[in-house]
C-alpha cells in the first residue's frame, strides 16, 4: 500500500475545445491510454458522507485499488494492488475488501461487508509535462454520457492555480465549476447529487 497526496485542477471542456487542445499540442489519437474505473461505496453512502471515494481503476492489464479522502489543500489517495481474480470478486460482490486497505476503511467506520460496485466510468486519458506539472487530457464515457475535460496535476497549489488558469484563459476556454469524476457519475445515475 502507498499513499500521496493529489493536488490537481479540473475544467470540463465541450468536444469542439477538446479537439482544439489537442491540436494545440499536437496530442494523436495513439497517446490516449484506455482505462476503467470502478466505484464503491455502501447503499447509504457512507464513503460520500465522509468526502471520500473508493474505485478499482483498470489499465494495462493492473487493477489498482484506491481510497480518496478530501484534505485541506489536496487529496490523499492511498492506493494498493490487486490480482484481477481479487478484483472480479470485488466487482460480483463475491468478496470483500481485505489487507491494509480494509484496516483504513474500518478506521473510517465503512462497514466492509456493505461495500458494493454502484457504477463504471471509461475514460481514455493523455498526458504530458507542462509548466513542471503534468496537464491532463480526459474523454470519459458513463451511462450513455460523453464527457470532455482537462487536468492540471502538481506539486504547488498556488503556482499550479495561476499556471491552469492561465493557459484555459489563452485557449479562451471559460472556467468552469468542475465536480470530480465520481460526483458526475452521482449525479447522472440518480439525477440529483445523492444524500442520505
Amino acid at each position: 500500500m502507498k499513499q500521496q497526496v493529489e493536488i490537481e485542477f479540473k475544467n470540463l471542456l465541450t468536444a469542439e475545445e477538446f479537439k482544439h487542445i489537442k491540436q494545440v499540442f499536437h496530442v494523436q489519437d495513439s497517446q490516449f491510454i484506455y482505462q476503467e474505473n470502478h466505484y464503491f461505496d455502501t447503499p447509504g453512502f457512507s464513503l460520500k458522507e465522509k468526502e471520500a471515494a473508493l474505485r478499482i481503476r483498470v489499465k494495462n492489464d493492473t487493477y489498482t485499488l484506491t481510497l480518496k479522502q478530501l484534505m485541506t489543500q489536496g487529496v490523499l489517495e492511498t492506493h494498493e494492488r490487486l490480482t484481477k481474480e481479487e478484483t472480479l470478486s470485488l466487482l460480483n460482490g463475491t468478496s470483500v475488501i481485505t489487507g491494509e486497505m480494509a484496516s483504513v476503511l474500518q478506521t473510517m467506520g465503512i462497514p466492509l461487508e456493505q461495500l458494493q460496485h454502484f457504477g463504471t466510468l471509461t475514460t481514455r486519458r493523455a498526458e504530458l509535462p507542462y509548466e513542471g506539472g503534468i496537464l491532463v487530457l480526459d474523454h470519459s464515457q458513463y451511462l450513455q454520457t460523453d464527457d470532455y475535460e482537462i487536468e492540471y496535476e502538481t506539486n504547488d497549489a498556488v503556482r499550479g492555480k495561476q499556471v491552469f488558469e492561465q493557459l484555459l484563459s489563452s485557449l479562451n476556454i471559460p472556467i468552469r465549476p468542475t465536480m470530480n469524476k465520481i460526483k458526475r457519475l452521482y449525479i447522472k445515475k440518480y439525477g440529483v447529487e445523492k444524500r442520505t
